[in-house]
């Protein structure tokens, strides 16, 4: 076995893993371990968030942490390695293991045994003409080759002058030599590496070249940069607009929420239509089941009825639980309901959804809604419980708000916006009396339910909701 080979054996690299569902990227949130902490299979060593979840990352390696390849905050595309583990720590100090995307050398450029390797960007330049290398001298050391006038003068039987040394450098027509994790933290500071000057080996860039650069830029990045004769002479009193302005980067949830928002409102033709409803009964009830026997240490409120009336609803009308496949150009109907709750994270809106919720008595729905928030507002939301969705409600009620118009999550037929309910005047039993009043607002696909269908349905709903006694009926 190689050198190469028994060290790449020992220096175990885990990569990227693709948390659920083909998402490309995942941004490392928190690291759990430092460079020679030891650790065991399946521990946990980071965090991270894609954009669906926060998830815990385990190393399926024993060892001790050897390298950490990216900094917390870092977006890191899947695949990519992102810590590696010595296996075999007490075999002695070897090298650190070549960067993984690190791109293999050309066989042109390969240098003879003996001789140092040339750096992209370095050494002699190219030229189309191959010739065999030269044998070292004995007693001479092997050097770095010589530029092209002392190649020609080599090939002429004459000695060259020795070249004087040059401080390492990136020429100003090659790109800059870097780590690939060093150009990802480069690009998201906005520092042009061919302006960092480099203090590594051989002229490469290291991380701590790119921070001073950062530093550097920094005091000129708060104000707009004017040449002198250029800059015009600011009005009196005036205040840059940097100065009073802050930029958020869009990653993760929130950036994977806002793409999902606009894909599904330029695709999906929005309708929405509004109802106002008296809830007294509905209010009444819950107050009843919060003092039941069966529904001890359960979490009823308002939003586990106006989720029961839904499903009830869509079992009425279920040409309205349904997708539409754009490839194939059809309407696919589904024979059940994964029912999702919009959910507001410190991360972001997330949707997570309540499998089969169709076929579960309230209790088992009441338990479902309670173990969804929670674990929502944990950060603990797995992919997996945001995917499959049908329908959706978005308890905007508890805003204060009264309804709004939302938008469908993608794939999806349904959404369903439960207001405020506030104490109103309505006229109940021919006689004017404050009544507990909401609104509900149900926005759909136009390709897969038509205004009829999304009228009784969104009138099913209010109904059950008036007299909550339906759902014995209905149910």
């Amino acid at each position: 076995m190689t050198a190469t080979a028994a060290q790449a054996q020992r220096f175990r690299e885990f990569k990227m893993p693709d948390v659920g569902e083909g998402l490309t990227e995942a941004e490392i949130l928190k690291w759990y371990v430092q460079p020679g902490d030891t650790v065991a299979d399946g521990q946990v060593v980071c965090e991270v968030e894609t954009a669906k979840a926060a998830v815990e990352l385990p190393i399926p390696y024993d060892g001790v942490v050897h390298t950490l390849n990216f900094d917390e905050g870092s977006t890191v595309d899947v695949g990519t390695v992102i810590i590696s583990v010595d296996t075999d720590p007490g075999a002695g100090p070897v090298g650190a293991p070549a960067p993984a995307e690190a791109p293999a050398a050309p066989e042109e450029e390969a240098e003879p045994q003996g001789r140092q390797a040339v750096l992209v960007g370095y050494g002699a330049a190219p030229s189309s003409t191959k010739r065999r290398p030269r044998k070292a001298q004995p007693g001479v050391p092997a050097q770095q080759e010589p530029v092209t006038a002392g190649l020609q003068a080599e090939l002429n039987g004459r000695t060259a002058p020795a070249p004087e040394p040059v401080a390492p450098a990136v020429p100003s027509a090659g790109r800059p030599l870097a780590k690939p994790p060093v150009r990802k933290l480069a690009k998201d500071l906005g520092i042009d590496l061919a302006a960092v000057v480099p203090t590594g080996a051989d002229g490469v860039v290291t991380r701590e070249d790119v921070h001073a650069a950062a530093s550097a830029a920094a005091p000129v990045s708060r104000e707009t940069a004017v040449a002198p004769e250029e800059a015009a002479p600011a009005a009196v009193g005036t205040v840059e607009a940097s100065a009073r302005e802050t930029r958020i980067p869009v990653k993760g949830v929130r950036k994977a929420t806002a793409q999902a928002m606009v894909a599904s409102a330029f695709t999906a033709p929005h309708v929405t239509e509004f109802i106002t409803v008296d809830v007294t009964r509905t209010m009444k009830l819950v107050q009843e089941l919060k003092q039941d026997p069966d529904m001890a240490g359960l979490r009823v409120n308002p939003l586990l009825f106006v989720a029961k009336a839904l499903l009830v609803a869509l079992k009425r009308h279920p040409e309205a639980n349904a997708s539409w496949d754009e490839e194939h150009q059809e309407i696919v109907q589904k024979d059940y309901v994964n029912l999702g709750i919009a959910a507001a994270t410190p991360r972001g809106l997330i949707v997570p959804n309540i499998k089969d919720a169709g076929v579960k008595t309230l209790p088992q729905l009441a338990e479902e809604l309670s173990a969804l928030v929670a674990t929502a507002r944990e950060g603990k939301t797995s992919p997996a419980a945001m995917s499959g969705g049908t329908v959706t409600i978005t308890n905007v009620g508890v805003f204060g708000v009264d309804t709004g118009t939302p938008i469908l999550n993608p794939g999806e037929s349904a959404i369903l916006a439960f207001g405020a309910v506030k104490l109103q005047p309505w006229v109940h039993k021919g006689k004017v009396k404050p009544r507990q009043v909401t609104t509900l607002a149900l926005s759909f696909d136009h390709r897969l339910i038509d205004g009829e269908l999304g009228s009784k349905l969104l009138a099913d709903i209010a109904g059950i909701l008036e007299k909550p006694k339906r759902l014995m009926t209905w149910g």
